[in-house]
């Protein structure tokens, strides 16, 4: 592997040098490169190039000599996270240690070497078609089109057909949508016929904590002055913190409803479980742990991915 491309040397390279190296990798790729941009977030940083494709940003990701996985607390959750856990543990009557309970939740501490990657800043969805509210498809389902009708008077903003239809309000029009199955490795093989794949567990991990040894990328707490999806109050409209860029410039394990599509020999997801702790009205610590970069990847029963609660991030990998 050529060494400019891992993030200690990487980040060494001087600014023309980084660019030079960018405009390689897009012309390498088929890919517009945008410019360098610097991505500081929780105490770690990166000053990389953004590219553009067919609508599409990735940021190129150097690659790294890591450590993942979890077994101790780096400093400790504070009194507020403590008491909340606390109220659930007496709850469900749970008498062993936090640590211990923590530590079955995520994967074992391993060095891992990363690979370079040119990774999508946004999660997709999977499943959904975007087409005209006049498509023929949907106009066959009278039924369907009652219901959005009936819908759009009342002023909602978006309504779902599970598994059947979608319709979006996007201003002063509507955006439908057309459900598609798909599973897990047919999906797989359209990302590889357009020179894409999906990351890893262990290269997930990476993109989302970028080595950290704490609970979560910014500490072992989760700051309840944080405008989180699901635990937002109804009058704040700042932009949801977790959903800003990363130090790699990506928008990675914001939503514990959106399960993050791996690569795995079965449908695997990371970065969520479907909303099943919020669900359960467990709060936003436990509600949110899905989302660390060391919780264990999820493995699926169903090979059918789930248009509503599977997403995806395609990966380039660097040659």
């Amino acid at each position: 592997m050529d060494e400019r491309f891992l993030r200690p040397q990487f980040n060494r390279l001087k600014i023309a040098d980084k660019r030079t190296l960018m405009q390689t990798l897009a012309d390498r790729y088929d890919l517009h490169f945008k410019d360098l941009y610097i991505f500081s977030r929780w105490g770690q940083s990166c000053t990389t190039g953004v590219f553009e494709r067919a609508n599409r940003e990735y940021v190129f990701v150097p690659g790294d000599i890591v450590t993942l996985g979890w077994d101790h607390f780096a400093s400790g959750m504070n009194e507020d996270n403590l008491a909340e856990l606390e109220a659930v543990f007496e709850e469900y009557e749970y008498e062993g240690s936090l640590e211990d309970f923590i530590q079955e939740l995520m994967t074992p501490v391993r060095q891992i070497t990363i690979p370079p990657l040119l990774v999508s800043r946004k999660l997709e969805e999977i499943g959904w078609e975007p087409v005209m509210l006049d498509d023929p498809r949907l106009t066959a389902h009278p039924n369907w089109m009652k219901e959005f009708q009936e819908f759009a008077a009342a002023d909602g903003e978006s309504l779902n057909l599970v598994r059947c239809a979608r319709f979006d309000r996007d201003g002063d029009r509507w955006q439908a949508y057309l459900y598609q199955e798909v599973d897990y490795c047919q999906f797989k093989q359209i990302l590889q016929e357009q020179g894409l794949s999906l990351p890893t567990a262990d290269e997930w991990a990476y993109l989302c904590g970028g080595g950290c040894r704490t609970l979560f990328p910014w500490g072992d707490s989760i700051d309840y002055g944080l405008h989180l999806h699901h635990f937002e109050m109804s009058d704040d409209q700042r932009p949801y913190d977790l959903e800003e860029a990363n130090f790699f410039g990506l928008s990675i394990a914001y939503d514990p409803y959106r399960r993050e599509v791996i690569d795995a020999d079965v449908l695997t997801t990371c970065g969520g479980d479907g909303g099943c702790n919020i669900c359960g009205g467990l709060g936003p610590v436990l509600g949110y742990l899905p989302c660390s970069p060391h919780c264990k990847p999820e493995v699926q029963e169903d090979q059918k991915l789930n248009g509503d609660y599977d997403f995806y991030r395609p990966v380039i990998r660097v040659d």
